[in-house]
């Protein structure tokens, strides 16, 4: 007799990433996107906690990162149920993805891959002589970068 898999495990199916944000180098909110949005408060917090990892990288990186051309900051912490990734811009534009931790599937090179997938859609944001930098980003063209991101199964 075949059983429905567990919802935990469904969702990490459907959504690889669970939360995507963008901050700006003062840290408060360019771009929030969550799903399932039940949750949304847990993840505002855990996305919160998770810039203070990444100040504490980029001032232990000091000189060196503005040299590196690398900006992936890998796995900031993993809780029981998510990993948190982070990824910082030379302007330190702060970029976190939170993952299922029982998603498997989804690989550090994939993370940075996607980091580089919103990097480049943040970039043509930015070259947008209508935007102004430092404002919420409200661009269809980013909300599809992200969507496909979330819901692309692994």
């Amino acid at each position: 007799m075949a059983t429905a898999a567990p919802r935990a495990h469904r969702q990490s199916l459907e959504w690889p990433v669970l939360v995507s944000v963008l901050c700006s180098p003062q840290n408060y909110p360019l771009y929030i996107r969550s799903v399932p949005t039940e949750n949304e408060l847990k993840f505002h917090y855990t996305v919160h906690t998770s810039l203070d990892v990444v100040d504490e990288k980029i001032s232990a990186m000091g000189k060196a990162l503005v040299d590196q051309r690398e900006l992936y900051l890998g796995l900031l912490y993993p809780t029981e149920d998510y990993k948190v990734y982070g990824y910082v811009t030379n302007s330190k534009v702060k970029f976190v993805m939170v993952v299922d931790s029982s998603n498997t599937a989804l690989r550090d090179n994939e993370i940075r891959s996607m980091f580089r997938k919103l990097h480049n859609s943040y970039t043509d944001i930015m070259c947008n002589p209508f935007y102004n930098p430092g404002d919420r980003i409200h661009s269809r063209a980013f909300d599809n970068t992200v969507n496909s991101m979330m819901m692309q199964v692994c």
